[in-house]
């Protein structure tokens, strides 16, 4: 322990000590910057990685390198940032840009021959420094809608080249395209009783507490009472002036008895760092809630390297006789703060709120390698899987593993097994580990020896085997058969598989492998007619969709076009 804490803190001195530059850089697009994500903030799974830039709620705007420097990489994938490309910089950063529309002159010849060359949609490219050299207000690319996009906006973000962590982009000078004269809102402190034998103001389980405004600005607390160990948290969120909107707060600090005991800034943390928001926030509030609290504690010590924690990890041990006041400070980037303070005073109380009550039948120590198996089915956590030790709900009805529920979060894939000694050997073909949510399947990557399948997951929850005998399903929504669509600039179908999903999807001009763009979020494939493949006069359209367990799907059809203007 003593080292986790001595690393937390010599990772964040060691990041303060950086001289980012702050002219260096300019500003990816041409209009007035407005936020709709910043960094850090708090999202699925992980911290935002970057700033989410507004396009004025529209795709193709021009999309600039923000200094010299040489694409490095490009990454073209249905999910995530979509269509992406990173510039390697002279002075030791990458600059990140993501949901891409498409990608400009060179670049996008580039991607397409790239696309044509392997036979996909989805691909990856890494240059060398002298292969594609790009100058600072160059027109790189153009924003779009693409990869987990949720509407038309730029992904841009910092890192560093060599250890790619990611960095925070006001560091670089950033805030000097924005103005912010509010306060972080904070809107719920929370207390939190970490054991069985602890009380807070008559209640064992987490309480959301009143606080009233001062006339000096700061917030007042009503009062904790409580007789053993407690700790806190709070929901809250930041804003500026120009992006009408509420993003992630930039840094948390609190002290007991005037002594810091626990904080977190975001300035840059690793890849690694991200799952353990899961571990920061309330996560079980989040998931039966939907409201993310930050919890201002380590009830287990977790290498998250943002936070600066003393030696009891923000764990307050509350003892009689002594008089504490407990303060909370949450500042945004730009130097406003909101400050609360929590007296907290030593009592026993009755308890009025019993703790929350939980079903289970096994116990789960994180800090070790547990197996449960029950009839046909089991389930191995390695050491380190989750965050805490807890009680966990097992069970095996009806051809379904009940594997307690997703509000306890894991942090590293684990093993869920199932023997099948009912079906053919045809018949598993066609079978995989589902997690069932409600009418929903989730496919889940699943192997199989013999008449045992196994799957690696994170989630907890229900599973159950899944057989998938449906092909894929193809349509036009404007069907071409026999027509001549010499107007059209594109031809597009839609694609569906509701069982194990879509794996793979080509489609074949006149026997030629062409090119079509696939957009998970509509279940769109795009072909765009500049790519030259399009014959003069009739063509010949054939497109196969296979799902995640080998059923296909062949369409075909027939239309006439011109080239002749």
């Amino acid at each position: 322990m003593r080292f986790s804490v001595f690393f937390l803190f010599f990772c964040t001195a060691v990041f303060a000590q950086v001289d980012y530059p702050k002219d260096y850089f300019s500003s990816p697009l041409d209009i007035p910057m407005q936020l709709s994500g910043n960094f850090g903030e708090l999202r699925p799974n992980h911290f935002h990685a970057g700033f989410d830039l507004r396009t004025q709620q529209k795709e193709g705007l021009k999309v600039y390198a923000v200094a010299d420097g040489y694409v490095s990489r490009i990454k073209i994938s249905t999910f995530g940032n979509g269509k992406t490309i990173y510039i390697n910089h002279p002075n030791g950063y990458t600059s990140v840009y993501g949901h891409l529309k498409m990608a400009n002159g060179e670049i996008e010849n580039y991607i397409k021959k790239t696309h044509y060359k392997e036979q996909s949609f989805e691909i990856e490219m890494f240059f060398k420094p002298d292969e594609m050299i790009v100058k600072k207000g160059e027109v790189i690319a153009f924003s779009g809608n693409t990869g987990a996009s949720e509407g038309p906006h730029l992904h841009f973000e910092f890192r560093d080249s060599n250890s790619e962590f990611i960095i925070n982009p006001m560091l670089f000078g950033f805030n000097k395209f924005l103005k912010d004269t509010k306060k972080p809102t904070v809107s719920g402190v929370y207390v939190y009783p970490l054991d069985s034998k602890t009380t807070v103001n008559h209640s064992k389980r987490p309480l959301l507490l009143n606080v009233s405004l001062q006339k000096d600005g700061t917030y007042l607390s009503d009062k904790v009472v409580a007789n053993g160990t407690i700790g806190f948290g709070i929901s809250a969120y930041d804003s500026d002036d120009v992006s009408f909107n509420n993003n992630g707060v930039y840094k948390v600090q609190s002290f007991y008895n005037g002594k810091q005991n626990f904080g977190y800034e975001f300035n840059t943390y690793s890849f690694d760092d991200m799952r353990y928001i899961n571990a920061l926030i309330d996560y079980s509030r989040y998931k039966k809630m939907q409201q993310r609290v930050q919890k201002l504690f380590m009830k287990n010590p977790y290498n998250l390297s943002i936070i600066q924690a003393d030696e009891n990890k923000g764990v307050l041990q509350v003892t009689p006789n002594l008089a504490s006041l407990y303060r909370i400070e949450v500042s945004d980037f730009f130097g406003n703060k909101k400050t609360i303070a929590i007296p907290v005073q030593y009592d026993l109380l009755s308890t009025t709120i019993s703790p929350e009550p939980v079903q289970s039948n096994y116990f789960v120590k994180a800090n070790k390698d547990s197996n449960f198996a029950l009839a046909n089915m089991s389930v191995f956590f390695p050491a380190g899987t989750f965050y805490e030790d807890f009680d966990l709900n097992f069970d095996v009805k009806n051809d379904t593993l009940f594997l307690h529920d997703d509000t306890v979060p894991a942090h590293t894939n684990f093993t869920v097994s199932i023997e099948d000694t009912k079906s053919t050997e045809a018949q598993r073909e066609k079978m995989f580990i589902g997690r069932i949510e409600g009418k929903k399947v989730n496919y889940n990557p699943t192997y199989r020896k013999d008449s045992v399948f196994n799957t690696k997951v994170k989630i907890l929850g229900k599973y159950a085997l899944v057989a998938d005998t449906i092909a894929p399903k193809i349509s036009m929504t404007v069907p071409v058969e026999g027509k001549w669509i010499s107007e059209q600039k594109t031809i597009k179908l839609s694609i569906y598989d509701d069982v194990s999903g879509i794996k793979s999807y080509n489609g074949y001009l006149n026997g030629k492998w062409v090119l079509f763009e696939y957009d998970n979020k509509t279940r769109k494939l795009i072909h765009y007619f500049s790519d030259g493949i399009v014959a003069e006069g009739a063509n010949d359209l054939k497109v196969v969709v296979i799902d995640n367990v080998g059923n296909s799907t062949t369409f075909e059809t027939r239309f006439f076009r011109s080239q002749k203007k």
